[in-house]
């Protein structure tokens, strides 16, 4: 979820001198057996971004859990349209047709899920959760999304795995907590931020929380659990900034106190994510670099995409 300057209005609560505030999701719903969002196979339907880093999680998440042969996924262009809006691409590698409606953009889909959506001066983003049962969006918040993926992996969906262990979910919670304003979306503070003020804030919190889960992995594999941790929605919420931190970030949304790789403990953790089973194919380099230089010119007016760095080397 990334606006254009013009858009962002549209998109987020406001820019609160000059600091960069994002929006809340619309669609709350949540999948549980037995309700509204009953357990069923090939009853949802995904639609992501590669380029988008929430989107990525819920892709990140469908594979680890296996839940590929029980949830379908739709893939946008990478690049965004001028009003900050999404469409279908079946041309662009990588990005494919609405094969649920036939819809050509994002836009269509929410108006399905809510009559008069078009009219009403927002931008859909990614990801969306479609219900084909009733018709609508179930969720367009990636982290209830993925809860919601582990809920279908231990109603028998999927290979029975669990990212979110009962005994851990209090320090999942509170290590998504953690990461979320200060890195998730402090990258976008920092690149979006209008004044020098809001862009420092930004920054400064950013790299400390860098430095604290430096510090935190040292000797440990995950960011929860005993010992070496175990592999949890916790990580694959941080994951995606940091595998486009290098790649996109230090340049694009000048958070440039240092990069991923000068840090050893996490750049060793996300190679360790990349090279889980199915991790690597979840990521987009083409989609994740081009999509920012090219979708945001309030930043970059030429859409000029830089060439580096060279190939792997934000992934050793």
């Amino acid at each position: 979820m990334t606006p254009t300057d013009e858009q962002a209005g549209a998109w987020t609560e406001s820019f609160d001198s000059g600091k960069f505030v994002r929006k809340s999701s619309e669609f709350r719903g949540t999948i549980q057996p037995g309700g509204t969002f009953d357990v069923e196979s090939d009853r949802y339907h995904l639609y992501v971004s590669h380029a988008c880093p929430w989107a990525h999680r819920t892709i990140i998440t469908r594979t680890l859990l296996g839940l590929e042969d029980h949830l379908s996924v739709d893939v946008v262009d990478w690049r965004m349209n001028q009003d900050g809006s999404w469409s279908f691409n079946p041309e662009e590698e990588g990005a494919t047709v609405d094969s649920v409606h036939g819809e050509t953009s994002l836009e269509g889909i929410y108006n399905r899920a809510l009559d008069g959506w078009n009219e009403s001066q927002r931008i859909g983003t990614v990801p969306v959760l479609w219900d084909r049962h009733h018709s609508t969006i179930v969720n367009n918040e990636s982290r209830e999304i993925i809860r919601m993926f582990d809920t279908l992996a231990q109603s028998g969906l999927g290979n029975g795995r669990t990212l979110c262990p009962e005994e851990l979910k209090e320090q999942i919670d509170a290590m998504i907590d953690a990461n979320y304003e200060s890195v998730n979306n402090g990258v976008y503070k920092s690149g979006f931020a209008r004044t020098q003020e809001a862009y420092d804030a930004a920054v400064t919190s950013l790299f400390e929380r860098l430095d604290e889960l430096e510090i935190h992995l040292e000797g440990r594999d995950w960011l929860v659990g005993e010992e070496k941790g175990v592999l949890t929605e916790a990580d694959i919420c941080l994951f995606p900034t940091l595998v486009r931190f290098d790649l996109v970030y230090v340049v694009h949304f000048k958070c440039n106190l240092r990069r991923i790789i000068d840090y050893p403990n996490l750049q060793a953790f996300v190679e360790r994510m990349i090279d889980q089973p199915g991790i690597r194919e979840t990521c987009h380099w083409h989609h994740i670099k081009a999509h920012y230089f090219w979708s945001h010119q309030n930043i970059n007016t030429f859409r000029i995409i830089p060439l580096g760095p060279l190939e792997g080397a934000h992934t050793r």
